[in-house]
């Protein structure tokens, strides 16, 4: 067999992705004609038999680093391989026999013909210990028996018990572990561990470990195949038994599976009991006549029996339907008695219930009710539903990532349900309950587990939700008599599509006044009963009960208010439980021991008026609040940079102010030339908390001007709006939201722009008395209201 000698040689290289044979093996390529492949095959097979080499080119493999030298793309070590035979294959392909001599190491590669040549020597396989080499490859003999005694009848075929004898009679143990790994099914990555691998004695532990990991794979497979073999033959006979066993009862009298038949039969009952539509009856019947004729123990007839006792539990008739008692003078009384304030909240409410009073089959809207936390949402559902005289069901939506939540699960997976819709009906046992699908703006978007909000779209449309869809009833059910009412937080996180199905109403946050008269009026009467103060005097003054709304909460509802108070009420009543006697009037100094210090202070506290430092008004999901612009100049070349995690719409409206000001700059009274030595940076603190929109753009402006002009700017002033590059003020929304949340920080002065004035009715009537309005047309407007004289700068 020609193989090379201790000098190296030049030979065509044949770059390949897999390692295709092993010294002592031979493997069939597929090549195509016209390739380097090819090309280089073809030069080795028509070499002269008086070159040294003979037909024998260089088989290496290739690796991923595609852009590095020739060299460096192969791996070093490669396999001598010599051509035994070419023959034509598919059309334009050759197939090339080849047949692996020993391993070489790669030197140089070398791009100066249509193929590529290599320089390489043959490489030096030490062995330094031939007693432990033995004494592996024997073991490894061994290990193989056993793998391929595992192996299936099918895969043992002739070709594979030869090559283990041959593997058995071999005395080499470094062509016993190549035999071996070319003998067994290695992944692409360890048939090049074993080939890189020049010491003898680490190659076989290496082809050890792998053919002992495929023999454990081999017998789990076995001991699997086995039990699944063992447990059908044993079902097998269960079921003779069975047979044997009515055939027994028959011979007795006695009635085979009375149990059962008994069960069937009070569920064919309860069937006929739901009044079906004809179309869910048609469905039930099947079942029924396929339930019957199951074995009782069977998964497929417990599967059955659960869903005809769905279809059973659902109420399906207009004798499940509540009556409905609406009174209207006693809706009104109970909305003024659960709610304090929300007018126009309530006057839409009350239309929607009058409506249904005079046109009680008509499909009304949807009511979605959009606000902050706290502010009465989800309570608004249940007075609804109490007016009317409806069961109530609640299903919360946040977090609902799966459609099949809405619509269901089918009856082929293990475990189904119905969805969330179907099971309130079951949970309200009524044909028209008032359903609120709370958190809406909280559903998922679409992922691969389908769209929740887009399945509730067919149940949400007054045209087609009488024949609603679930996929595990696989029938058609009529939701057209439900009241859906939805709450959510921020009308942005519902989808349009869906949105468009709304009837939105927004409910706003408190004011301090508000929030006082709804804790004395219904927080504290609550609370008492909750925690067992009944009969005793229990005395919170106003300013305690505002010291909590302003020192220790700071939301636009009332939840935190009624945990502060829930706080207070405990430490009464562990005074009491253990038998003490406390003061039952709380002061500010019990407030402090209770609760501790405030947690809350006046954003606007110890706040001196100072150059480029503006206070603005923002809204978010849960109320306004106050937003504070800091602007100052640094030595630089113009640049501005913009900190406070701002969003693309606040930074272009940052971007649109410094123009503003750059463009009018004398009028302004700026050296119109400051951009050419100064920088300009722009901070919104709270610099963790996201923050977007345009209506900071007065108070940018306004920043930037005062620092560029030295002049301070009022503090106790707070503003809004959208600027232009032409200087003009744009009307923003959230105003009412903004203007309590200015109100609640103790500012009483606010700047709007003038297309904003219509908002004014809907700000609440004791906030508008303590606030001063200043509607504004452009940036003059606002800077003239301001700015300080520089006289007044310098004292400041």
């Amino acid at each position: 067999m020609p193989a090379l000698g201790d000098q190296p040689e030049t030979l065509p290289l044949l770059p390949l992705l897999t390692v295709p044979l092993f010294p002592g093996t031979s493997s069939s390529l597929d090549v195509g004609r016209g390739t380097p492949a090819s090309m280089a095959i073809q030069h080795a097979f028509n070499r002269s038999r008086r070159d040294r080499s003979g037909r024998m080119v260089a088989v290496a493999t290739m690796r991923e680093n595609h852009n590095s030298p020739p060299l460096e793309q192969l791996h070093p070590i490669a396999m001598l391989g010599e051509i035994a035979q070419i023959q034509p294959g598919m059309p334009g392909r050759l197939s090339v026999l080849v047949r692996g001599l020993h391993r070489i190491s790669l030197l140089s590669v070398s791009s100066e013909r249509e193929f590529q040549l290599t320089r390489v020597v043959r490489t030096h396989e030490p062995n330094d210990e031939p007693t432990l080499a033995y004494a592996l490859s024997g073991a490894l003999q061994d290990l193989i028996k056993q793998h391929d005694n595992l192996l299936p009848a099918s895969s043992k075929t002739k070709a594979r018990n030869q090559a283990l004898q041959t593997i058995l009679a071999q005395r080499s143990p470094g062509l016993i572990a190549d035999l071996c790994a070319a003998h067994i099914e290695l992944e692409v990555a360890e048939r090049l561990v074993v080939l890189q691998e020049a010491s003898v004695a680490e190659r076989l532990r290496k082809v050890i470990e792998f053919v002992s990991h495929r023999s454990n794979v081999l017998q789990v497979k076995r001991d699997l195949d086995r039990y699944v073999r063992d447990l059908l033959s044993r079902h097998e006979q269960e079921s003779l038994l069975r047979h044997k066993l009515r055939a027994i009862q028959s011979e007795l009298g006695e009635a085979p599976g009375a149990s059962e038949e008994l069960r069937f039969r009070e569920l064919e009952e309860r069937l006929r009991d739901a009044e079906l539509p004809a179309e869910a009856q048609t469905t039930a019947n099947r079942q029924l006549a396929r339930l019957r004729r199951m074995n009782p123990q069977s998964s497929e007839a417990t599967t059955t029996r659960t869903y005809l006792e769905w279809l059973s539990e659902l109420p399906w008739s207009e004798k499940t339907a509540t009556p409905e008692k609406l009174e209207l003078k006693a809706a009104r009384a109970l909305l003024e008695t659960q709610h304090y304030g929300l007018e126009k909240v309530k006057k839409r409410i009350f239309e929607y219930l009058s409506v249904r009073k005079l046109a009680p089959r008509k499909r009304g809207p949807i009511l979605c009710l959009v606000g902050p936390p706290g502010v009465g949402k989800t309570s608004l559902g249940h007075s609804i539903a109490e007016a009317l005289g409806r069961q109530l069901v609640r299903i919360s939506l946040g977090g609902v990532r799966d459609d099949a939540e809405i619509r269901g699960h089918r009856r082929t997976y293990v475990g189904a349900l119905p969805g969330r819709l179907i099971q309130a009906m079951k949970r309200a046992g009524s044909i028209n309950p008032v359903i609120v699908l709370d958190e809406v703006d909280k559903l998922s978007g679409p992922s691969m587990r389908g769209d929740p909000a887009s399945a509730l779209l067919e149940a949400l449309d007054p045209e087609q939700n009488d024949a609603f869809s679930d996929h595990y009833l696989a029938v058609d059910y009529d939701l057209s008599r439900v009241i859906f009412l939805c709450t959510a937080n921020d009308l942005s996180g519902i989808p349009p599509v869906l949105r468009d199905r709304f009837e939105v109403i927004q409910l706003t946050g408190y004011t301090i006044e508000e929030k006082i008269h709804i804790a004395r009026d219904y927080l504290m009467p609550r609370g008492v009963k909750e925690h067992g103060l009944e009969g005793l005097q229990i005395d919170i003054s106003d300013e305690v009960l505002s010291l909590l709304a302003t020192g220790y909460t700071n939301e636009s509802g009332v939840r935190n208010l009624q945990r502060e108070l829930a706080s207070i009420l405990r430490d009464l009543a562990m005074h009491i439980a253990e038998g003490k006697h406390p003061v039952l009037t709380v002061t500010i100094e019990d407030v402090a021991r209770i609760l501790g210090p405030p947690k809350y202070h006046p954003q606007l506290a110890e706040k001196e008026p100072r150059p480029g430092v503006v206070t603005g008004l923002g809204w978010t999901a849960t109320g306004g609040t106050l937003l504070f612009v800091e602007a100052t100049l640094t030595r630089g070349s113009g640049k501005l940079r913009l900190t406070g995690r701002l969003g693309d719409v606040m930074k272009e409206s940052a971007q649109a102010a410094l123009s503003l000001v750059r463009s009018r700059a004398k009028s302004f009274g700026i050296d119109p030339n400051f951009m050419s030595r100064e920088d300009i940076h722009i901070h919104l603190p709270s610099g963790a908390v996201p923050k977007d929109g345009p209506s900071a753009g007065i108070a940018v402006t306004t920043a930037i001007i005062s620092v560029l002009t030295r002049r301070a700017v009022r503090v106790d002033v707070a503003m809004t709006g959208e600027i232009t590059l032409t200087g003009h003020v744009l009307p923003i929304g959230g105003v009412r939201e903004k203007l309590l949340a200015a109100h609640r920080a103790g500012i009483r002065e606010i700047i709007l722009p003038e297309r904003n004035r219509k908002d004014e009715p809907d700000i609440p009537k004791r906030a508008r008395q303590d606030l001063t309005i200043y509607y504004v047309r452009t940036i003059h407007d606002v800077l003239a209201l301001m700015l300080l004289p520089k006289d007044e700068t310098a004292a400041a």
